[in-house]
C-alpha cells in the first residue's frame, strides 16, 4: 500500500516513515510543505495520504487544503488528516464531498502504533475514521435541549460515540459486551431519533451521523 505523508517536523515525520515502514506500507514520498504535497499526490497518485493540517508555507490549513484538492482531481482519494486540536471547521470540510475513505485524528494518536495503523488501513479501504475527542465534541455542540440528540440515552450515545469512528456493529457489540441484535436495536433507535434513512453500510451511516451533527 502506497503513502503519501505530509509531516513538516522532520522528528516526527521520520518516526512516522519507520513506524509505516515496519508496519507493510510503502512510502511513495515524505513531504515537508504544501507545494510539495500537491506535486506529490498529482504525480504519485498513492492509495492514501496521511496529511498534517498545518503545512508551509501557510501555517493554517495548508495540508488539508492541498488533500481537497487532490480529492476534488481524484475523487475518493483516500485521506487521513492529522491535527494539534480539534477543529470542526476541518472536519466540515473533510466530509463536504459525502464519499467514503477520509479519516481525521489529533497526533496523539500517532503515539499508539496499533490505532494510527488501523486508521491508516481503514480509511486507505474507503472508511472513514474520526477520531473520538472530535465526535465528542460535536455531539456536545448538538445537544442542546432543543436538539435530537438530546433524545438519545447514554447508551446509545456510547453506540453513537462508536459508530461515528467507524465500527461494525460488531465491533462495537465487542466493545460494549452486548449481543449484536442490541447494537442493531440501539443504531435503529438512533437513526430514527435523528431523522436519518436507516444504512447497513458503515461508511455511509458514518458520514450520516457526522454531517448531521456537524450541521446541528
Amino acid at each position: 500500500m502506497r503513502v503519501v505523508l505530509a509531516e513538516d517536523l522532520f522528528l516526527l515525520r521520520d518516526g512516522l516513515v519507520r513506524l509505516l515502514e515496519a508496519h507493510g506500507f510503502e512510502i511513495a514520498a515524505a513531504v515537508d510543505n504544501g507545494p510539495g504535497l500537491d506535486r506529490a499526490l498529482e504525480e504519485l497518485e498513492p492509495d492514501v495520504a496521511v496529511v498534517d493540517v498545518r503545512l508551509p508555507p501557510s501555517f493554517t490549513d495548508e495540508g488539508l487544503q492541498c488533500a481537497l484538492r487532490a480529492r476534488r482531481r481524484r475523487p475518493g482519494l483516500p485521506v487521513l488528516v492529522l491535527s494539534q486540536h480539534v477543529e470542526q471547521l476541518y472536519a466540515r470540510e473533510l466530509l463536504a464531498d459525502g464519499s467514503g475513505g477520509v479519516g481525521y485524528l489529533l497526533k496523539d494518536r500517532v503515539m499508539d502504533a496499533g490505532q494510527f495503523t488501523e486508521a491508516v488501513r481503514r480509511v486507505a479501504a474507503g472508511g472513514t475514521a474520526m477520531d473520538p475527542q472530535v465526535i465528542s465534541q460535536l455531539l456536545q455542540r448538538s445537544s442542546g435541549d432543543d436538539r435530537p440528540v438530546s433524545r438519545l440515552t447514554p447508551r446509545e450515545r456510547e453506540v453513537l460515540e462508536l459508530m461515528a469512528q467507524g465500527r461494525s456493529n460488531a465491533a462495537i457489540a465487542g466493545r460494549l459486551s452486548v449481543t449484536e441484535r442490541a447494537v442493531a436495536k440501539h443504531t435503529a433507535n438512533i437513526f430514527a431519533k435523528l431523522g436519518l434513512e436507516v444504512s447497513d453500510d458503515d461508511n455511509r451511516r458514518v458520514l450520516a451521523v457526522l454531517a448531521h451533527l456537524d450541521a446541528a
